[in-house]
């Protein structure tokens, strides 16, 4: 077995451990900064936990200052990791890597331990407009529920969700919408849901969209648009949602066909 050396850094529920394997053929930086990124996108290294200087990183871990600088570098460039004068380097936040499948946003920001928080905008009833009216598969004019919302994870902004469902579907309480995912909401309320169709695209953010996200007018944020059916082929829910480019990642999983 090869030497393996160990260092800590102060995270959110206690000290962080690393460590790099100098038998190994992975370059020693690249060890490093895979378990950094590991750490802050599981919450273990919070936004504002400081790592310390590259000095005291390498000489703890008895590697070269170069090689800790460019671990730390290739994190800084994604957007994790910032260097701050008189203070050292610092967590800044972590991208939501969320992979395509039936599952709420809510969801699998906690199972990433990225701690949601939802901010209620808007809980009401409108009529459906004729794009609304196509996915839920109702008449034009026909009330819908609306509600839109500001996804949180680790008090930052990372989405605005605007949904509609049918009317008299579930009773939507916003303090229930506050504390957890609409999904949940609709399984606890006896809805099996089966399968969605889903769009996924990207533009430039709006002078609104920009203030309401905490981002620059023109930044690139990602968009989904879902339709969502329960087991009887029932179309429930019609989403339009916008997340942060910065912060948030969709994941597929491509297989080949025999």
């Amino acid at each position: 077995m090869g030497k393996r050396d160990t260092e800590q850094a102060l995270g959110a529920d206690g000290p962080v451990q690393f460590s790099v394997d100098r038998s190994s053929p992975v370059p020693l930086y690249f060890q490093l900064s895979q378990q950094l990124e590991a750490a802050i996108e599981h919450g273990k290294l919070a936004p504002g936990s400081l790592l310390g200087n590259e000095i005291e990183l390498a000489g703890r871990l008895g590697l070269s200052r170069p090689t800790v600088r460019q671990a730390i570098q290739s994190l800084v460039d994604k957007g994790l990791l910032v260097r701050r004068r008189g203070i050292g380097t610092q967590v800044v936040h972590s991208q939501v890597k969320r992979p395509l499948e039936l599952s709420s946003l809510y969801d699998d920001l906690e199972a990433a331990g990225q701690k949601p928080a939802t901010r209620v905008l808007l809980n009401t009833t409108t009529e459906a407009d004729a794009e609304v009216a196509a996915a839920l598969g109702i008449a034009e004019g026909a009330e819908v529920a609306l509600v839109e919302r500001l996804r949180l994870a680790h008090g930052e902004p990372v989405a605005h969700l605007r949904n509609h469902l049918p009317a008299g579907l579930i009773e939507l309480r916003t303090a229930e919408l506050e504390e957890t995912g609409l999904y949940r909401l609709m399984r606890s309320a006896g809805i099996t849901l089966h399968s969605a169709r889903q769009a996924v695209g990207a533009r430039a953010a709006t002078v609104e969209e920009g203030v309401r996200l905490e981002e620059p007018e023109g930044a690139p944020l990602l968009t989904m648009q879902r339709t969502t059916f329960d087991d009887t082929g029932r179309a429930v829910e019609f989403g339009s949602h916008v997340y942060r480019a910065s912060r948030y990642a969709f994941e597929f999983q491509l297989l080949v066909r025999p």
